[in-house]
């Protein structure tokens, strides 16, 4: 296995980087994923929202989180190059010079955290930079190699964006953003333990101690089920606080009914495919929760207006 690497890996050096290695550096797609929550915030705290709050918000944010994620790529690096998903990374397969990668890193990072304190507030960019560094660092260097509860204790920070894009708009923290933070570290373990049960196998193999490799699948299938469970309570509380109205219950329900369905067939153990669908679903789902509680927000605001 190593050989291999070290001969894809020579080959791609020898090809040299190009733009779209700095491009994939940033993770685009999860970042894509976290600005679509940060911006459900930013709608949620204010009817109409100041449009340079919401656009420089989003940009210096999109910058942090690309930053962060170039950063988890100089940090993962040899174990990337140990697993069949991540293994044609640019800094995996030693086709772009690490050093360089620490650079566009940095540069996204300053970048996004100036922005946030220039042009929006320095709460934002406070809470930004402390995101960056438990993603980055803690969760990255420390807790992913340290405890097969590296997702919970992790998950604060990527718990974060609607929690910015809140902060961006309004200034001030609150409970309704903590809730939409609450809700995305409930659902944290139960969409990303599918997926490593998935990949145990690739993850034993590089030693990172995931919870199927440290506790066996059966555990982990377990704790997807019961995490899932948890996940259906936090997302109850918008209706329950009086965020959000009979729209969003209903919504919410159906959402969830699906969402368990998938965590149930994951807790069985009787397809072996449904770990990796369920986490595929686990992302159209958290992203159908935000969408749903903004249509009961805007709807109930209209008939208000009415």
């Amino acid at each position: 296995m190593s050989e291999v690497m070290m001969e894809r890996g020579t080959v791609g050096h020898l090809a040299g980087w190009g733009w779209r290695d700095l491009y994939t550096l940033c993770k685009p797609r999860v970042v894509a994923v976290m600005l679509v929550c940060t911006l459900v915030g930013m709608l949620l705290a204010a009817p109409l929202p100041d449009p340079a709050a919401v656009v420089f918000g989003l940009i210096g944010i999109g910058l942090a989180a690309g930053g962060a994620a170039a950063f988890n790529h100089v940090v993962d690096r040899r174990l990337d190059a140990l697993m069949l998903r991540t293994a044609r990374r640019p800094l995996a397969t030693q086709r772009m010079p690490t050093p360089l990668a620490l650079i566009w890193a940095t540069l996204l990072s300053a970048c996004g955290i100036g922005l946030l304190a220039w042009q929006v507030n320095l709460l934002t960019a406070w809470l930004t930079l402390g995101s960056l560094i438990g993603y980055a660092l803690i969760y990255t260097a420390f807790l992913k190699h340290a405890t097969p509860q590296n997702i919970v204790i992790g998950g604060v920070a990527g718990a974060a964006p609607p929690l910015l894009g809140w902060t961006a708009v309004t200034g001030q923290l609150g409970p309704e953003p903590l809730l939409l933070m609450l809700i995305i570290f409930a659902w944290t373990p139960p969409h990303f333990w599918a997926l490593a049960i998935h990949k145990r196998d690739e993850y034993a193999r590089a030693g990172v101690p995931m919870l199927p490799v440290t506790h066996g699948e059966a555990f982990t299938r377990l704790q997807v089920w019961l995490y899932g469970w948890l996940t259906v309570a936090v997302t109850l509380l918008p209706f329950t606080i009086g965020m959000s109205g009979e729209l969003y219950l209903v919504g919410v329900m159906a959402l969830n009914l699906r969402f368990m369905m998938w965590n149930w067939r994951v807790w069985r153990g009787h397809d072996p495919k449904a770990p990796l669908a369920a986490f595929w679903f686990s992302i159209r789902y958290i992203l159908g929760v935000f969408g749903v509680l903004l249509l009961d927000h805007y709807s109930t605001a209209w008939m208000l207006a009415a």
